[in-house]
């Protein structure tokens, strides 16, 4: 009696294989798979609603109550950028102080303005404020000027917060998802057993940028998607550049995700590592407001962050139909952080 034969397994790379177990791992966690996927759509619409095209909120203004409030009042009902409301003097600097309102009115004779100067809509409320209580009292425009109010996609709000977005998700699951399974797995021990395995670290931090692009189609491509159809933004530049620049991003990230998990054993560690790392990019590059509100000194070390390259070129495709010339710098940026921090990031990696 002969005994059968085993059944025959196919062979494959370590890289291969590696590469798979880092799929199979991705895809069995929900909150990988809602991160990537399903966060970065949730934060796009919200913030889509917050600032869809619809005209201005009306400013609220308190007037303090006093022998000229009824008059004041008055005046300022008249148009719609105003909403006015008389308040007790003890009241007024307490609704100013929590956001109730942007601007207190006060004094029995000529009119006084508390606001804070830092914000636009405290200074816009005070041009709005004085023009109307100034026309009250006899002074006449010396003319009207035209008003022209840009709505076409591609100058809101949101068509400026979508790259951002993307560029912060990009910068999240390539740095998070890579540090986070590398650190567990050498928490656990399974790097250790993998010295055992015919398996190099190069291998090994292959696999995880690997597995990381197969990933960056569907996760950039559903927000783009949403962006597109839901909200209106508009895709002016190649899809293919577009891509490219989404991909030199990815590896960007990943390279440094690479780098912060190269030697801390534990995730207090790397958590440690990684903001320090990434809140910099978070406050500087450039995902909800522009960078040139940042000082001038600042400007140097604001345009070096990866971050900053990257939404920096997602928006000149995105927006201004950019081709791959004019965004050289930007790509140079992004290739150096790859190419340092994934050569840096296979001297120092330790396997436990």
């Amino acid at each position: 009696m002969t005994a059968e034969p085993a059944p025959a397994y196919k062979v494959r790379g370590p890289l291969i294989e590696l590469t798979r177990a880092r799929v199979y791992e991705l895809t069995r966690e929900p909150e990988a798979v809602f991160w990537v996927f399903v966060f970065p759509i949730v934060l796009a619409a919200i913030l889509g609603l917050a600032f869809r095209s619809k005209p201005p909120e009306p400013l609220p203004v308190a007037i303090v109550a006093g022998p000229h409030a009824e008059a004041r009042l008055a005046a300022l009902s008249g148009g719609p950028d105003l909403k006015p409301t008389i308040v007790s003097e003890a009241d007024a600097p307490l609704a100013l102080a929590r956001g109730r309102v942007v601007l207190v009115i006060s004094g029995a004779g000529t009119p006084s303005y508390q606001y804070d100067p830092t914000q636009p809509e405290s200074r816009t409320a005070r041009l709005a404020v004085d023009a109307a209580l100034q026309r009250a009292a006899g002074r006449g425009d010396a003319f009207t000027p035209a008003r022209v109010e840009v709505t076409e996609a591609g100058a809101r709000y949101v068509d400026f917060l979508v790259p951002g977005l993307l560029g912060m998700n990009l910068m999240g699951t390539g740095m998070w998802g890579i540090a986070f399974s590398l650190v567990v797995a050498r928490n656990g021990n399974l790097l250790k057993r993998l010295v055992a395995a015919p398996a190099r670290r190069s291998h090994l931090l292959g696999a995880q940028l690997t597995s990381r692009l197969i990933f960056l189609i569907p996760e950039a491509g559903a927000l783009l998607l949403f962006a597109y159809f839901a909200l209106g933004v508009p895709m002016r530049g190649s899809v293919l550049l577009l891509a490219g620049v989404s991909l030199l991003g990815a590896l960007a990230f990943s390279g440094l995700g690479l780098l912060t998990a190269a030697r801390p054993r534990t995730i207090e560690g790397v958590s440690g590592v990684m903001n320090l790392v990434m809140v910099p990019m978070w406050v500087f590059s450039g995902i909800f407001f522009s960078t040139e509100r940042f000082p001038a000194a600042l400007q140097p070390f604001v345009q070096a962050l990866p971050l900053t390259a990257l939404n920096n070129a997602l928006r000149a495709v995105m927006l201004e139909g950019s081709g791959l010339v004019p965004l050289l710098p930007e790509l140079a940026i992004l290739a150096g952080y790859g190419a340092v921090s994934f050569f840096i990031a296979l001297k120092v990696f330790r396997w436990q």
